[in-house]
């Protein structure tokens, strides 16, 4: 069997991180924590929960992402968000298309999984149908049909991963993974996957300050 590593960004997340930790320990060969300089006890619950913790270079979550690709050894690499959005129990699902070679790279969709995150107010709206345009640019760009580019939860095996040149340091990252992997002719699959409220905390990511910066690497890695 090809070997799993899961791996978490985290920052402030000592609230969330330890269930996240108990709940992928079923499905993983290697925990990896990607922690971002957090000012509570994030780093001490993953190392006393099994993980491997490592810190980004203070640049985002992309920074975070590459960091985990760079220190993972598994073959499929899972990346799942700390802050208790994404159900661990989900990982068999989405990692299940590539051990059966039937994809390279698979995204957990929010569309045909549900979220409790994309409606209920004027900016859950906004951001919901931004999604909805980047994600229909890149269907006609590249004839798929994809329904989710955005969502943190996903699977991609490590060489596909490593061949990405990713340069986002934010959370575009992740509709770059998408864009660069099929402009590079890999095979990227989707599986439902609810994405729950925030158990605890609260959200470091303000969209209303980065929109542009997904417009503008939408179209730059989609056509240059």
């Amino acid at each position: 069997m090809p070997k799993i590593s899961v791996i978490v960004p985290a920052k402030n997340e000592e609230a969330n991180i330890r269930d996240i930790l108990t709940q992928s320990k079923k499905y993983a060969d290697e925990l990896i924590v990607i922690d971002g300089h957090s000012t509570d006890r994030t780093r001490e619950t993953a190392e006393a929960h099994g993980a491997r913790v490592y810190s980004d270079r203070r640049s985002g979550k992309g920074d975070a992402l590459r960091t985990g690709i760079e220190k993972a050894s598994g073959d499929i690499l899972v990346f799942i968000d700390a802050d208790g959005s994404h159900d661990p129990d989900d990982i068999p699902r989405l990692i299940a298309p590539i051990l059966e070679g039937k994809a390279d790279h698979v995204s957990g969709s929010r569309m045909r999984g549900g979220s409790d995150e994309l409606h209920g107010d004027v900016l859950k709206f906004i951001r919901m149908v931004g999604s909805d345009i980047i994600t229909l640019g890149i269907n006609y760009r590249f004839k798929v049909r994809l329904t989710d580019s955005q969502n943190g939860f996903r699977a991609i095996r490590r060489d596909v991963a490593r061949s990405l040149d990713l340069r986002e340091n934010i959370t575009t990252i992740e509709q770059e993974m998408v864009i660069k992997s099929l402009r590079k002719g890999y095979r990227v699959h989707e599986v439902p996957a609810h994405e729950y409220a925030r158990k605890h905390g609260t959200s470091c990511i303000r969209v209303s300050r980065v929109w542009w910066r997904y417009v503008y690497t939408w179209l730059k890695y989609m056509f240059f």
